[in-house]
Parts: structure tokens; sequence; C-alpha cells
């Protein structure tokens, strides 16, 4: 059996990251690449965006799967806000320096038992600077290839503070009071901006724990006036309150730590089995990261090229659930249906399991079905602490492409 499961879960990972995901931050396009992770300023917990007035830096790293060496080559892209290719400008108008230029920094794993090499890159850097305001994709490919053909896709986000935005989140919504929703309202204030028609030139982008998947874009504003607008009762804002992540934690791979039941060996893998979930009844308070992973173990040195990769083993116990399949997703995740983190239903135990590939460290993760629910795998109650941001973006008259002129972003809940 246990045989049969790893051979499985080894299926599933060459699978990994090979089907793209709409909307989702990151893309990979090869089983051989693994962890990828985008930091600012080097902290992973912090969503990948760069003020502009700061010296801020964006850190893209990942893992190949061997210790081949690959001459990657990346190239920066800017976007517009649905994050297709600004074709109406030059590349000099949003970048300083060279484009397509090595990835050079790069470093094989040492006495791991699965290896692999880890590569990063960050920006602005020496060769690349940015000019421009907006999103921004980087996109990693084998020289003598083509950026049209990448091994993996990274995202990111530049702003100006040229909009002040007001967030508010209640739970007395229009659907219900104190039950299973958060209502967001947004003030925007756009001060001496340029804005003439702001249902043409300002685009709004409202997402709820950073998940792309079910972002809403350009709710209608119902108030305006010669400063900005305003969002207040708008349904379009309703959010599913869900509930707070599960998490765990690998730090030792012959110790089983928060989250885990047990850590085991079987050749060539570590295994990790998690304690078994159960679909949400009650609001449950927890300090969570709301999907967050960050790569870590226990001796906490050089964890990029020591950390282990372990096989960990998810399960939610429960009946089948009406609404499709059920996925495991988290930030780390890519978006929310990443095939690798699908999950099988054992009709013997009567529970839905996952077997997923990680590296060491913290995760937070939920279970949500295909269309994009968690209402039936883990609950909505009003209490629950959600992260909001809110993006604006603005074309001037005559403008080519887009500006990111506003980021906010604000926590909630009852603790």
């Amino acid at each position: 059996m246990m045989r049969q499961l790893i051979g499985f879960s080894l299926f599933l990972f060459s699978l990994m990251c090979v089907l793209p995901i709409s909307a989702q931050t990151h893309q990979a396009f090869s089983h051989q690449i693994q962890s990828v992770q985008v930091a600012v300023d080097g902290n992973p917990l912090l969503p990948p965006m760069l003020d502009m007035d700061k010296h801020q830096h964006v850190q893209i790293s990942w893992d190949e799967m061997s210790h081949d060496y690959h001459r990657y080559i990346y190239h920066v892209q800017h976007c517009q806000y649905d994050w297709t290719p600004s074709d109406g400008i030059f590349e000099s108008d949003y970048l300083s320096g060279l484009n397509d230029q090595p990835v050079e920094d790069y470093e094989k794993s040492f006495n791991t038992t699965q290896i692999y090499t880890h590569y990063q890159i960050r920006f602005p850097n020496p060769e690349t600077g940015l000019l421009l305001s907006g999103n921004y994709k980087v996109l990693i490919y084998e020289d003598g290839g083509s950026k049209d053909e990448p091994i993996l896709e990274a995202r990111f986000c530049v702003f100006e503070k040229a909009v002040s935005i007001q967030t508010e989140v209640s739970s007395d919504t229009d659907i219900d009071f104190n039950k299973k929703h958060q209502q967001v309202s947004l003030n925007l204030n756009y001060g001496t901006l340029p804005v003439v028609d702001p249902h043409q030139q300002l685009h709004t982008v409202v997402m709820q724990n950073r998940r792309w998947d079910n972002r809403v874009v350009n709710p209608k504003a119902n108030i305006r006036n010669n400063k900005g607008i305003a969002f207040t009762h708008c349904k379009d804002l309703i959010f599913p309150a869900g509930n707070e992540f599960h998490k765990f934690e690998i730090l030792d791979v012959n110790r089983a730590a928060m989250g885990v039941d047990k850590m085991e060996w079987f050749e060539p893998y570590y295994h990790a089995t998690l304690f078994a979930q159960v679909p949400g009844r009650n609001y449950r308070y927890d300090e969570d990261q709301n999907g967050v992973a960050v790569i870590r173990s226990e001796d906490d040195e050089d964890d990029a090229t020591t950390a282990e990769y372990v096989l960990v083993h998810f399960i939610l116990e429960s009946e089948r659930l009406p609404g499709g399949d059920v996925y495991v997703c988290g930030q780390w995740t890519n978006g929310a249906f990443d095939p690798s983190c699908r999950m099988e239903y054992d009709d013997i135990k009567k529970r839905y399991e996952a077997v997923v590939m990680l590296k060491q460290g913290y995760y937070s993760y939920q279970f949500v079905q295909e269309n994009g629910a968690t209402s039936r795998t883990m609950g909505d109650f009003y209490e629950t602490e959600n992260e909001y941001i809110t993006l604006v973006y603005f074309r001037a008259q005559g403008a080519r492409t887009d500006r990111l002129v506003g980021y906010s972003r604000v926590k909630t809940g009852s603790k």
C-alpha cells in the first residue's frame, strides 16, 4: 500500500505546476521547478508589492530538482491591470539598464535526500531597474530558448501613493448580519490625480487573503465627488467569511512538530502525516498566516540549500461533499487549483486524502472546492480574521498602459 501511495504521490509531483491556473500569481511550467517564492526584502510574509518611494527589493527564488547546471535568463515584462502585456509602451519606458540577463545566483543543495539547485534573482539589481508602477511579470527561460516558452513565471507589483484608500470591513452585510459574510467598503481619494472619468480611467481590484481566483475586479462605485469615489454596501464586495487556516510546521524530519501527527521514512522520502481535519462546524480562533509558507528548518541556517523535501499527507475526514473536487490550497499552491493538490476520496476510510511534496518549513492552508468555495470544507464565520488587499490602477488620458497608483492592506477579525 505504501509503495502504491509513493508511486501515486510521485505521479502527482510530476504534474505539479505543469498546467497553468487561471489568475494565479506564479506559474511553473516544468515538474522540475519547485518552491517558487517571491519575497519583499527577504520577508516571505509580505505580499509581493514594492513601494516606489522606498528602496525595496523583490527576490524571486526557486528550486530545480537536480544538480545539473541550467543557464537561466530572466525577462521582465510590464503588464496592464488585468495582467495582459503592456504592448503599447517601449521597454525603455519601464526598465532602466538591460533586460534578458542571466541568473547568476545559484547553489546546489547540501546533504539532502532529494537533490536540487536553488536559484534566485532580485529586482531592482545593478543590471535592471524599474521605472514605472504597475504589474510586472518575470519570465525565466533556458539560455538558447525563448521567453515565449518559460520554465516559470513570477509576478509582483510596484505601487505609487497617488490615491489614498480607506478600507472598512464589517459583518453587517446585505446578505446577513454577524453570520457568514464580510462586507468591504472603500473610499478612494485621488486628490490631484487628473481623473476625468473614473469609470474609464480607474480599475479597482480587491482580494481576500491574496486569492486571485476569486478577486473582485471593477466593482461599481455608488458615490462620487470631485475628490474621489466610494463603494458602500456594494454587493460585489461581500465575501464569504471563511474560517481560520489550518497550519503545520516541519522543522526536523525526525520529529513531529506543530500540526504533524507523525514523521516517517520510507525510502527514498521522508513522510509527514498531518493531523486529520474535519469540515468546520464552528469558528475556531487561531493565529495563522492566511495561506503563507515560510521555508525554514530547526537549524535555521542555509535553509535554501539544506532543507529537505518531504511528502506531506493531508487528510479531511468527511462524507463525499457536493460542489466538486476538493483541493489543498494556500498562497504556496500559486492559485486555488494546483492539480498536484487535488484530494482523492477514499470510500472505505470516508475521507479525502492528498500527498504533496513540499520543502521543510511552515505552511498554512485550507480546503477549497473547485468552485472556489470553502463553506462545506472550512465553514463561514463572521469572526474570521481575513486580509483584504485593494489595488487601484489609473490610465491617464492618452497614456498607453496602467499605473498602480493606490495600495491598501488591512486585516480584520475578532482578535
